[in-house]
């Protein structure tokens, strides 16, 4: 064949990287739990610019994806497989902040070699869209050669790619001022031997991005937008049947509030129409808000449409706390009409709790666990510190007053503390914390809440299988539950480069009788659930168990503990406030209230 007419290939590597644990190992599984959405978006956009020829005709474009937290990354392998080709970069895709040191660390060896690196993700758009990119580890990345990608990558990879075959990469490429609309997108994908990866063989995708609210402690609203963007109807339809075709059938719509999205409605009916028109069989994670209940229809909707878990940002019951991260759409008032609703479907509950909000306490933390356990219908709660997030206004006023924090960002994963408390040492802190998974995860309570799942006709082995998952993650493994996975992997020369590689001789002996103590402890844990599980199902009586927590929603506000203290008093009497001027029987200072409210 004459030289002129010889294919050229471009290898484009693309990694999400994971973060090292406390004793300085990658965190990584044999089958890791949560698939990376990022990944997925980049990858299927990547497709399309190969399929469409972005660098010519005569060049393919090979693509790698690889993730982390399920895969061990060797830079070596990963520079021979560009030097094979006739041009190449890696990516480091979707990098948060807790996995930039990782990040750089993968990037060191591949700078030294001569390959093109490029790094994106909610730290690098987040401290370039709050703080001007004010930031060491970005500093440090583009000193390496690095080149940064701030924003969304919808349109945009093609210059990129463009930019890596020329050998002509930006030190930046910024488009944050500039988010791209979603609709006809290319989908987001993955290929079933990756997805395979993850436990259960969930894949991910994302129906909508941008959030209206105004947290304070959140990144999403300042790196994706307050404006609302979403795929279409038939984008979703696409995704699903693509992934079906390849034998997936567990989805996670990582949309920070899928109830938020104007299309829910259309989305869950073309669902709807998949599973009870055509018989495909899926199931569906979704996250949504505390207010999702007041959409006629939703609920019963999502529960037709596969959605078997759902995630609820609850993040604390004190009204106060709650006003001052800005999260006000929180209404301690809605809480249990909202999680009787996704009970009363069926439907497994996961909320999420912040520790650490100004006005807490040991005393007060513990506290309001106990109430949740007595009065929520909540499945499995986690636990989080207030973090300030490079990327939220939380860490945007620490930075600007020049307030201390923690230097090392592998330490912002929301279960380490990174700042100070105004009420409590680092010490109580912890301690609050970690009595919390303690108070919360007792056999007493997980029996409580396996009696719940199987009165309310939930799956109870799914239910004990998640109890274990999360319990487990925190008394064994020392990981948070997100982060965790099936069977710890541990490589002797992978350890941060701050630390010493520790000796064969040591090393190995303590991995194999860590693995196997920790595989005895999984074990015997699931086992207990399993059998109190097991002796629920076998009582004649297991459906008319009922506790104050499943008990219909009257007036409560003079009998259930959520509603004493004087910051719960005090908003209890707003909401009766509002209600009444909504009706036209507030007086004149009355009247006020819902301006006062949306000031």
């Amino acid at each position: 064949m004459p030289q002129q007419n010889r294919r050229r290939r471009f290898c484009l590597v693309l990694v999400k990287p994971t973060h090292y644990c406390d004793e300085g190992y990658p965190i990584q599984w044999l089958r890791s739990a949560i698939p990376s959405n990022s990944l997925a978006c980049v990858y299927g956009i990547a497709r399309q610019c190969a399929e469409e020829k972005v660098l010519g005709e005569d060049v393919d474009i090979d693509i790698h994806p690889f993730d982390e937290t399920n895969t061990r990354i060797r830079p070596e392998r990963l520079a021979r497989l560009i030097e094979a080709a006739d041009g190449g970069m890696v990516m480091l895709i979707g990098v948060q902040s807790n996995q930039v040191p990782r990040a750089l660390d993968i990037a060191r060896p591949l700078r030294r070699r001569g390959i093109q690196v490029g790094i994106g993700g909610f730290h690098m758009s987040g401290v370039i869209a709050m703080i001007d990119g004010e930031d060491a580890a970005l500093k440090e990345a583009q000193a390496m050669g690095v080149s940064v990608f701030a924003g969304e990558a919808e349109g945009r990879l093609h210059e990129v790619l463009r930019d890596a075959w020329a050998g002509t990469l930006k030190p930046l490429y910024n488009f944050m001022n500039d988010l791209p609309a979603i609709e006809g997108a290319p989908v987001p994908i993955l290929s079933a031997v990756r997805v395979k990866r993850t436990a259960g063989a969930v894949t991910s995708f994302d129906a909508g991005r941008g959030c209206p609210y105004q947290c304070s402690f959140c990144t999403i609203i300042n790196v994706q937008g307050r404006k609302s963007r979403r795929r279409s109807p038939d984008d979703i339809e696409k995704i699903v049947r693509e992934n079906l075709a390849q034998g997936l059938r567990r989805f996670f719509i990582t949309d920070d509030n899928f109830a938020r999205n104007k299309d829910w409605e259309i989305i869950l009916d073309r669902l709807i129409r998949l599973r009870e028109v055509e018989g495909l069989q899926f199931s569906i994670i979704i996250q949504v808000d505390t207010l999702c209940h007041r959409l006629p229809n939703f609920i019963d909707k999502c529960r037709r449409a596969g959605v078997r878990r759902v995630f609820i940002g609850l993040e604390n019951i004190n009204p106060a706390n709650l006003a001052a991260a800005k999260k006000k759409q929180n209404k301690i008032t809605e809480y249990r009409k909202m999680l009787l609703a996704w009970k009363q479907a069926g439907i497994v509950v996961y909320a999420g709790y912040i520790l650490g909000f100004p006005g807490d306490t040991v005393e007060s933390i513990l506290h309001d666990v106990e109430i949740i356990k007595r009065e929520l219908p909540i499945d499995l709660l986690e636990f989080f510190y207030l973090t300030p997030l490079p990327g939220s206004e939380d860490h945007q006023k620490l930075f600007r007053a020049r307030v201390p924090m923690d230097a090392d960002l592998n330490r912002y994963d929301l279960y380490h503390i990174t700042a100070d408390h105004p009420r409590m040492s680092r010490e109580e802190w912890a301690y609050a914390y970690k009595m919390a998974w303690k108070t919360y995860y007792t056999m007493e309570h997980m029996e409580t809440v396996l009696r719940r799942a199987v009165a309310t006709r939930a799956s109870g082995g799914n239910t004990a299988f998640l109890l274990t998952w999360f319990k487990g993650c925190i008394d064994i493994e020392n990981v948070h539950p997100l982060e965790g996975g099936f069977v710890r992997l541990k490589f002797r020369r992978d350890r941060r480069p701050t630390l010493p590689i520790e000796p064969v001789w040591t090393f190995y002996p303590r991995y194999w009788l860590e693995t196997l103590v920790k595989n005895y402890r999984w074990g015997k844990l699931y086992l207990q659930l399993r059998r109190i599980y097991l002796g629920i199902k076998k009582d004649p009586r297991r459906y008319e168990y009922t506790d104050l927590a499943l008990t219909p929603v009257d007036d409560e506000t003079e009998t259930l503990e959520l509603f004493k203290g004087d910051a719960a008093h005090a908003y209890v009497d707003q909401e009766r406030r509002l209600e009444r001027a909504r009706k036209g029987e507030g007086s004149g200072n009355d009247a006020k209230a819902p301006m006062i409210a949306a000031e």
